[in-house]
């Protein structure tokens, strides 16, 4: 027992990859009030900034296909958690995952790092590999890679994790909300084994002081094992709606699946497909061995319906930490705005806007960084709908991811097709456009005072073509720039001199929906 709790004392130094995606956000700070020390590799250390655990943590850039940066990122490191995937990479993301793991393993190894914890997918038993979705199968692949590998490996294997902001849970919550009857995929009859992304949690920091002698994989879970038929009525339940009609039907298939899910939820049709595809085979825990190591207390794992309630909270009082959409989308643009105006890399076109504001500088950017999501985007609600609609039919996010915080925007939020590149509180917000389109995009918005002393609000939405079709594009959309950014800009300033939000409540006042009916239950 006494070298138990030595281990179990012990403040290691953890590195956490992927700590700007779902897991990684929230697992940052539950490593720091367990006493450890963190180091974050990023390739955009920027998107890390904002976070409220930011200054308690150690950020270095880097990239795990690159062997330099993750030898840097490693060293005086005890447990590594490897929290990334190379799914936004394209078709050939399960060859750049399998290097990736590999170089991960072997600088961990030079590193004398002790242990690698990894977050892989449940699989199904008995079904042959080869008959996995190439999403599962790649997540399989790289934890066999870690686990015949010569550090000591964790590897935790989960189903359909439920949480605030997860991709599962909003699937999960749209379809049973906006859809009183269903007709849904065959899949709604198979088994698994839901987790809450509070276990999730507890088991990824217990598997740091694991024993030296422990080098496997376990199976994470929930107490219940449900079809989704079971979750979407439950859900219902919990969330005070009435009874659901669902219908399956065979003709469904993953992919159209995945279009389905994509027209009624945020989630879209390319990280929709790997979900549903996962859910083609049973996947439920056969072990529960984790409990030896990390023990269970009294009421965990949690019950899905607690799961579920907790998570609805956390939706309803705007107190979501981090979302499915933290991780950038397959396929979305990384690059950062050129340097400018002396920028040497070809055409970058631009709408420009200024107007004074009959209010102080704080009530204007109050209105701006409460942009988008269910406020909108303050000029011509049917063109912005009709471009969501477009940008989804093409295979991009479209306008429902929506915003993680109804009022509070930070460094790497998704906000609808936009992703925040900068936040300078009270003076810029800079969005990157993560739409489809044949080029590059950004919108500024600056809250300002003149020479004067009166407050400005300055707007710039800039366009980097891609080849002739870029051009095209920026020279077919331009005659409806005075309507959408003209009227963006105007509506922003009456919005912010009236102290009013675009849907007519008070631009400071909490904007989370709540609840008819709000489930009580215990902290």
């Amino acid at each position: 027992m006494g070298t138990d709790g030595q281990r179990h004392a012990e403040r290691l130094h953890c590195l956490v990859t992927g700590a700007s995606g779902y897991i990684g956000g929230r697992l940052v700070p539950e490593l720091l009030g367990a006493g450890h020390r963190v180091r974050c590799l990023a390739r955009s250390p920027g998107k890390l900034r904002d976070h409220p655990w930011a200054a308690d943590v150690e950020t270095v850039q880097g990239d795990v296909t690159d062997a330099d940066s993750v030898s840097a990122a490693m060293r005086g490191i005890d447990v590594a958690y490897y929290l990334v995937h190379a799914l936004a990479s394209g078709s050939g993301f399960e060859e750049t995952d399998r290097q990736a793991a590999r170089l991960f393993t072997e600088q961990a190894h030079a590193a004398g790092v002790r242990r690698i914890v990894y977050l892989g997918g449940l699989t199904p038993r008995g079904v042959p590999e080869a008959q996995l979705s190439p999403h599962l199968r790649s997540r399989t692949e790289v934890g066999r890679i870690f686990l015949d590998g010569p550090v000591p490996a964790t590897v935790l294997r989960a189903a359909v994790v439920i949480g605030s902001g997860s991709a599962s849970f909003e699937m999960l919550r749209y379809l049973t909300e906006r859809l009183p009857v269903m007709v849904t995929p065959r899949w709604v009859h198979t088994r698994t084994q839901p987790i809450g992304v509070r276990d999730v949690l507890r088991y990824l920091v217990g598997s740091a002081t694991m024993p030296a002698d422990v080098d496997r994989a376990f199976d994470i879970g929930g107490p219940d094992v449900l079809t989704y038929r079971d979750m979407m009525r439950r859900y219902a339940v919990v969330a005070g709606l009435r009874r659901r009609v669902i219908v399956p039907v065979p003709v469904l298939t993953p992919g159209l699946s995945s279009h389905w899910v994509g027209l009624v939820t945020p989630v879209p049709a390319n990280l929709a497909r790997p979900l549903t595809e996962s859910l083609r085979h049973e996947v439920v825990c056969h072990e529960h061995d984790i409990a030896r190591y990390v023990p269970d207390t009294p009421g965990t794992p949690l019950p899905f319906d607690e799961a579920l309630t907790l998570a609805l909270r956390r939706v309803r009082e705007a107190q979501v930490a981090t979302r499915w959409s933290s991780a950038a989308a397959p396929g979305a643009p990384s690059d950062p705005l050129p340097t400018d105006p002396d920028w040497a890399g070809g055409s970058l076109y631009q709408d420009k806007r200024q107007l004074s504001v009959d209010a102080p500088r704080e009530s204007l950017w109050r209105v701006i960084e409460g942009i988008g999501g269910d406020n909108g985007w303050y000029s011509f609600p049917l063109a912005w709908a009709v471009r969501g609609r477009l940008d989804r039919f093409v295979g991009g996010v479209g306008l429902r991811r929506g915003r993680r915080d109804a009022e509070r925007l930070r460094v790497g939020d998704s906000l609808d097709f936009w992703r925040v590149e900068e936040i300078e509180p009270g003076r810029l917000l800079r969005l990157r456009a993560e739409m489809r389109l044949p080029g590059l995009a950004w919108l500024e918005m600056y809250s300002e005072t003149d020479g004067e002393g009166r407050t400005r609000y300055r707007q710039r939405a800039l366009f980097h073509p891609r080849g002739l079709l870029g051009h095209a594009y920026w020279w077919s959309v331009s005659p409806f720039h005075a309507v959408v950014f003209g009227g963006m800009a105007r509506n922003i300033t009456q919005a912010a001199a009236k102290g009013m939000s675009a849907r007519g409540t008070p631009a400071h006042a909490g904007r989370a929906r709540r609840p008819r009916r709000t489930p009580r239950f215990r902290q």
